[in-house]
């Protein structure tokens, strides 16, 4: 039988056709490890090859491996919640392992979020109003404070133009009382303090390296989930360490001031694992900085700092975190600036936005058997405000089994301020009748000498003459006063006042949830006990000083009819020790609250929720106040005739006390929405919400009103709040769309007089109701994987439904008068608008932010318009090896003056009513001068990072 054989050639092509088909099946794997822009391992994180089904996610180290991947060239795309996806090309067999770092998105919506929920969600499935700032976008910029960092968010009003401390933050039209009233400043899930009045919480508030994240919630659930916070919560949220050694050293210098005053700063943070199973993890970090300030005063304006901790023990089941903070730091807000034109408002005379109105050091002691009080005061302007604080907290996270959840966060902190810088700072006439009403010196004929007490020379004399055919005469003779440019023959009148206050706080927060198939009930308590004690000298003297940038002490000394000489200031210039006398308070605030919150998902695209808080308030206080004793000593605290700067004796009045409470009727706040979800890309809900907003501590220690404290009722606010939210993201684009509606009630407006005697006094309280309309935007477009902008904007009006206040007239109560402005619009609010354009590439990083402020009312009685503004800053990061990497920064490139803020004329303490200042004041003196607040001058910043 004959075979049958192949030819030679054929049998060749078939041996190569077997080889190739067994080349081209070959298979292999597919492994890398997926990290943030700092190395740190992204857990979970999901990477698939695109087109495919095939994929992997990351383990606690970062790493991940996809497995019988056919030879060949793929694209893998990789996500994870809150960063940008990343496309990275792959072959098949791999070279090396992938090394996939994701950037943060800035405006993520399948970001989970904690704060102002009832249980964690993402942005786009929580029906609230709330934006979110990660670590990339805190590091790449310089903020003037904590409170900066939140201008770039919308429906937020941030004014930090009096430096580090002393600032305002409002949402929605809410700008009563200095600004913090309505919201609550958090740190890691517990108000910054346990009731603020005294303080601001910004004086206690620092952002460093050991800051991780900000959630920021407008309005809507913040009256149910956070305290007395009708306006909205901001949670600075602290870094905890992760499963690997990692850390980072900053080192920082800067010249702000328009580039002419040093800055200097260190920030560092550590963390990782402490048993070798990483359940039990440390983080550890803080800062340290020295800076003459903005507007340098002639002595360091801000030099401290602080240092946070925290141990996390994670176990099966739940948490425990240890968590604690020091802060001892030193720095002063900043005064106004002498300004003139109410239509173009402009420093006065030589003064610049770089100008320190702040007088030069001064240094003094007043006598206790002056003052009244218990003890002697030692003034020194050089120790600025002192910011000091020591708090330890527990947060306990355990998970039951069938859904239950339990949360405890607890913290006690005893903080301290004392503040000892000079204020409202004013300039007065040496010719004019005012400035001997100040200081003490009506009708006290004779001749005055102004003269600079470190040297000796003379600015000229002015005689205090008895009338003739008419008043008072004043005649100036070869006056040589610094500031003629801004006011002729004038001085800087200085209060100097003196403030202590202790706050001692316990704070605890519960919450226990119940999950089901289609809902959660989350039920809390809230708990607070603070005690605060004040001691206040307003002011503890008073000093003149020449206008101009660093105000130098002006004494004076002063010659009667008779020709005896006396001296009306001592050695530095101060007179008239012991001020108005010495304020002792001393208050006991108890807050509990009991809240309720349900989450609904209807269907798998309706959800609704609801949620229900009760406020239970109590103060128990007794407090003293200063009584003058008449008339004034012939000799004084050093017993000598010819110095009459320490002549004034003040006693203490009788001690008076009260107990004021309300009860959980009496704040009842509520909160209901429904959340309807189109799609993945597109979400709509409605929201109505009223919050009830309880007193802060001024309202009962406010030095003006300890005669009427007792008698006072204590009220709640009410705030109604209505809100509509469309929520979209595509591949490019996140978009926020909110209309909201605001209706305060019930607002007492809070005013200063002074009496005859130099004592003040508060009229009767008036009450006010606001009605606020207004859109606020937020979006971010990616045009492609380097490039994107971010975009924030606020349009709104604001009306005074009902607003009345008094003017004064002659000093007491005797003829001031009260008038309404019923129906005008309602001061500083405005359109805001910021844009920040930012390129990024694996290197380098750089942003722009431009920042427009639109024109706003000075006051409700609408006398002037403060202008509209635009400002700049710019940013940029270089990354210069793995681990090493440069930030340069310029803020307000283009030294912009913009206005944020204002005093009226006529000094201490018709300065400080801004809302009395009328129309007709203004039309009688349109050449007057006034003082503004502008934003922080130009400054240059340089920052060199190592993280490891």
């Amino acid at each position: 039988m004959k075979k049958n054989v192949l030819p030679k050639g054929m049998f060749a092509l078939f041996v190569l056709t077997l080889f190739s088909i067994s080349t081209f099946s070959q298979s292999g794997n597919i492994s890398g490890k997926i990290t943030d822009a700092k190395g740190e391992a992204l857990v979970g994180a999901s990477v698939v090859v695109k087109g495919t089904t095939k994929g992997s996610s990351a383990n606690k180290t970062g790493a991940f491996t996809i497995e019988n991947v056919e030879n060949g060239s793929y694209t893998l795309v990789t996500s994870f919640i809150g960063y940008q996806s990343k496309e990275v090309s792959v072959t098949v067999p791999q070279s090396g392992s992938l090394s996939i770092s994701l950037q943060d998105d800035a405006a993520a919506l399948d970001e989970v979020v904690v704060t102002g929920v009832f249980d964690k969600r993402t942005k786009m499935n929580a029906s609230v109003a709330i934006s979110t700032l990660n670590t990339r976008q805190i590091e790449g910029v310089v903020p003037n404070s904590s409170a900066d960092l939140l201008k770039n968010l919308p429906g937020v009003y941030v004014n930090t133009s009096r430096g580090e401390v002393g600032n305002a933050i409002y949402t929605r039209g809410l700008n009563y009382n200095g600004g913090f009233f309505y919201v609550s400043m958090q740190e890691d899930g517990l108000p910054v303090m346990g009731i603020s009045g005294l303080v601001q919480p910004d004086g206690y508030l620092r952002a460093d390296a050991t800051l991780s994240r900000i959630e920021a919630v407008r309005g809507g659930t913040a009256s149910i989930l956070g305290p007395n916070a009708p306006g909205g919560l901001f949670n600075y949220v602290s870094k905890t360490g992760g499963q690997t050694l990692a850390g980072e050293v900053r080192g920082r210098f800067g010249l702000e001031g328009n580039g002419q005053n040093p800055y200097y700063r260190a920030d560092f943070n550590v963390g990782g694992p402490l048993s070798k199973d990483k359940s039990l993890t440390f983080n550890v970090g803080g800062f340290y900085r020295n800076a003459d300030g903005p507007k340098y005063p002639g002595y360091k304006l801000s030099y401290g700092g602080q240092v946070k901790a925290n141990v996390v023990k994670n176990y099966k089941s739940g948490s425990l975190k240890l968590y604690a903070k020091i802060l001892d730091d030193h720095t002063a807000p900043f005064e106004f600036t002498p300004s003139v034109d109410f239509e173009n408002p402009r420093p006065a005379g030589s003064f610049t936005n770089t100008s320190s109105t702040l007088i030069q050091s001064q240094q003094f002691t007043v006598p206790k058997a002056l003052s009244g009080a218990s003890k002697d005061i030692e003034y020194d302007t050089r120790k600025v405000g002192s910011y000091t604080e020591k708090a330890i907290g527990l947060n306990w996270e355990q998970n039951f089994g069938e859904g239950w959840t339990f949360n405890n966060n607890f913290k006690i902190s005893n903080k301290d301020n004392i503040s000892q810088t000079t204020a409202v700072v004013f300039p007065f006439r040496v010719d004019q009748v005012v400035f001997y009403g100040v200081s003490g010196n009506v009708a006290r004929f004779g001749t005055y000498e102004f003269y600079n007490p470190a040297t000796g020379q003379s600015y000229g004399t002015v005689q205090q003459l008895p009338p003739a055919g008419g008043g008072i005469r004043f005649i100036p003779n070869n006056l040589t006063l610094p500031g003629g440019d801004v006011l002729p023959n004038a001085v800087f009148y200085n209060p100097n006042p003196y403030g202590e206050v202790g706050l001692n706080d316990v704070i605890d927060q519960a919450t226990l949830s119940k999950k089901f198939k289609k809902m959660t009930f989350t039920g809390g308590l809230y708990y607070s006990s603070t005690k605060a004690e004040r001691f206040s000298m307003i002011p503890s003297g008073q000093s003149f000083a020449t206008i101009e940038d660093q105000p130098k002490t002006v004494a004076i000394r002063y010659t009667n009819l008779g020709g005896a000489k006396f001296e009306l200031t001592n050695p530095n210039g101060i007179t008239n020790f012991g001020g108005s006398g010495v304020y002792e308070n001393e208050a006991k605030v108890k807050q509990f609250a009991l809240f309720l919150g349900h989450n609904w998902d209807v269907t798998e695209k309706l959800n609704i929720d609801w949620g229900i808080r009760a406020e239970n308030f109590n103060i128990k206080s007794s407090f003293t106040t200063p009584k003058r004793v008449t008339p004034d000593s012939p000799t004084g605290a050093d017993g000598n005739a010819a110095t009459l700067y320490d002549n004034r004796i003040f006693t203490a009045n009788p001690t008076q006390s009260f107990d004021k409470s309300l009860s959980f009727s009496d704040v009842i706040s509520y909160s209901f929405r429904a959340n309807y979800r189109v799609n993945d890309g597109l979400a709509i809900y409605g929201r109505y919400s009223q919050g009830r907003k309880t007193p802060d501590l001024s309202y009962f220690m406010d030095i003006a009103n300890q005669q009427l404290t007792s008698g006072i009722s204590v009220e709640a606010q009410d705030i109604k709040m209505a809100e509509l939210g469309l929520k979209y993201k595509s591949k490019n684009l996140n978009l926020f769309v909110t209309p909201f509606y605001t209706l305060a009630s019930n607002i007492p407006n809070f005013q200063i007089f002074q009496n005859a005697d130099a004592t003040y006094y508060a009229p009767a309280r008036v009450y006010q109701k606001i009605e606020t309309k207004g859109l606020e935007l937020e979006g971010n477009y990616a045009f492609n994987k380097n490039f994107s902008v971010r975009a924030v904007g606020t349009i709104q009006t604001s009306v005074a439904k009902e607003f009345g206040v008094w003017l004064a007239n002659a000093n007491g109560p005797a003829d001031d008068v009260k008038v309404t402005y019923d129906g005008g619009k309602n001061d500083n609010i405005a359109n805001m608008f910021t844009v920040t354009p930012t390129y990024s590439n694996d290197k380098l990083t750089a942003s722009l932010n431009w920042q427009y402020m639109g024109k706003r009312w000075a006051n409700v009685g609408n006398a002037f318009q403060l202008p509209a503004f635009n400002a700049f800053d710019l940013n940029a990061s270089y990354k210069i090896t793995k681990n090493i990497q440069a930030n340069a920064s310029v803020n307000n490139i283009l030294n912009t003056y913009g206005i944020m803020g204002w005093a009226a004329p006529g000094g201490f303490p018709a300065a400080l009513d801004t809302q009395g200042f009328t129309k007709q004041m203004l039309e009688a003196n349109k050449q007057a001068i006034y003082a503004t607040l502008p934003i922080m001058p130009r400054a240059y910043f340089l920052t060199l990072s190592y993280k490891f």
